[in-house]
């Protein structure tokens, strides 16, 4: 599976171990982040080699990843306006929260330049009509690390596309294209990879946080290049550019996807035709834009080659998702809430007090490590006029838009689909992954459902590393994988 042209292109050899660390609850790190972290060294040359390549490996990382002390945190490692004490608190009362994800979240603040042009991501004056148009493209790069030590030796373009958002107004997105090292001739089968949540502002686009080296879906996004697959990773709508990202709105997230499979075959460079077969790949949020790309695929994009889907610990109902978060991840509420308002209509100053909304714009600038270190263990019971909390806010105001993104309603390809989730997962609830596949297996689908043991939702992301991409390989082989529909 590994060779050696799957090795990062170093531009430096000696061994190192920067500040920089595994990241965020809707993830997992960047693949040399988390690997670096971990080790004691390792070298540039070393870093792909690191991908898990089994659920043991990955089990092994996740361990290794919470038996970090808390003790080495000090004011030189957390950001700004975080004490060493809070940090120090936070890693210690939470089993998600780590003391890399603190020194990661104080090295965004350092961050190196962004290697896409900044005027790039400016939408022009006229979209073309057609969903799926490509408007621009540019050059990138794909860093592996913020140091900017180990450059991936894909070929990476940045590529901008027409899409429509729900309100049917056209807007534009943005995605990145890589392509593996070696490849020539038409691809056989791509990987579309749904992202999982980076935040809400436009420096927390994916495309600009690669080529900044601080992506934490690199480590997905290395695994399927290391099988040779190219890989396009999407944006979404309103991240990177113009207008606003409606955080969990299903329907502009799967528009964005698939919107996003289209242009790519128009991309200069490409070597995605229309026969090249797709997987659609996701978890969490990105599970949650996988599973709804899916449903949408029949209507929005008939003409797509797509072959199989990954979508892991989907929330595929938000409300029983945000009704059981803990405090932990404040964070995602204030992302949830501040998106829902906007949704809706609503003015959040009607029910915020002014720490409230301090917290909404706090979190809105903040991309999801350092919005979730910043908010960790919130009472949003502070932040309301009234003292209600966040969930009595959504059961008054925001129901019928959190309805609204409820999955498991509409028909899916008649093509296999992995759905997986931990037993474990302290995000997302594991009922909500068993219940989407015993959905679709209901209706007709070809559904293989694994779970795993992996400490909460980073670990679970971790440990189906592994599976994915097993059954990645059977089904662009055109093999059958398990259908575990028997048992659900």
């Amino acid at each position: 599976m590994r060779t050696s042209t799957d090795t990062p292109t170093s531009r430096s050899t000696r061994p190192f171990r920067p500040r920089l660390a595994p990241a965020g609850a809707l993830g997992a790190a960047t693949l040399t982040s988390l690997a670096l972290v971990l080790g004691p060294t390792a070298t540039p040359a070393q870093a792909t080699d690191l991908v898990p390549q089994t659920e043991t490996e990955a089990e092994d990382l996740v361990e290794d990843r919470q038996a970090e002390d808390s003790s080495s945190l000090n004011r030189s490692n957390v950001p700004e306006g975080i004490s060493a004490e809070e940090a120090q608190t936070a890693v210690d009362k939470s089993d998600e929260i780590t003391t890399a994800d603190i020194e990661y979240a104080a090295a965004l603040e350092d961050l190196p330049s962004n290697d896409v042009p900044e005027d790039f991501y400016q939408t022009p004056d006229q979209l073309p009509d057609e969903d799926g148009a490509v408007v621009k493209q540019s050059p990138s790069t794909f860093y592996l690390d913020p140091v900017k030590l180990i450059e991936h030796n894909a070929k990476t373009t940045a590529f901008m596309y027409k899409t429509t958002d729900e309100q049917g107004n056209a807007r534009a997105a943005t995605a990145t294209l890589l392509t593996p090292e070696g490849a020539s001739g038409t691809a056989k089968d791509a990987v579309v990879l749904s992202p999982g949540t980076q935040g809400t502002a436009d420096k927390c686009a994916p495309s600009r946080q690669m080529s900044m080296g601080t992506e934490y879906e690199g480590i997905s996004v290395s695994s399927a290049l290391a099988a040779k697959h190219p890989v396009v990773v999407v944006d979404y709508m309103g991240l990177g550019t113009e207008g606003t990202h409606h955080y969990l709105n299903r329907v502009e997230e799967g528009r964005s996807v698939l919107d996003a499979a289209k242009a790519v075959k128009n991309v200069e460079g490409s070597d995605i035709d229309d026969d090249t077969k797709l997987q659609l790949r996701g978890y969490s949020q990105g599970g949650q834009a996988t599973a709804s790309a899916m449903e949408l695929a029949e209507e929005w994009a008939p003409e797509l080659n797509i072959a199989s889907a990954s979508a892991g610990a989907v929330p595929a109902d938000l409300y029983d998702t945000v009704s059981k978060l803990s405090s932990v991840y404040t964070a995602f509420l204030l992302y949830g809430i501040d998106a829902f308002a906007q949704q809706s209509g609503i003015e959040l100053s009607d029910h915020l007090n002014e720490k409230g909304l301090d917290a909404v714009k706090s979190a809105s600038n903040q991309c999801t490590i350092e919005a979730l270190v910043d908010h960790a263990f919130t009472d949003t019971t502070t932040l309301t006029k009234d003292g209600s909390s966040f969930q009595d806010l959504v059961d008054e105001e925001f129901r019928p838009i959190i309805d609204k993104q409820l999955l498991g309603k509409s028909s899916i390809p008649d093509v296999p689909v992995l759905v997986n989730h931990s037993r474990l997962d302290d995000v997302v609830p594991f009922e909500q992954g068993r219940d989407l596949a015993s959905t679709w297996c209901a209706a007709g689908n070809r559904v293989a459902f694994e779970d795993n043991l992996g400490p909460t939702h980073v670990g679970g992301y971790v440990v189906s590393l592994p599976r994915v991409e097993a059954f990645t390989d059977r089904t662009f082989a055109g093999k059958a994988p398990l259908d575990s529909c028997w048992r659900l």
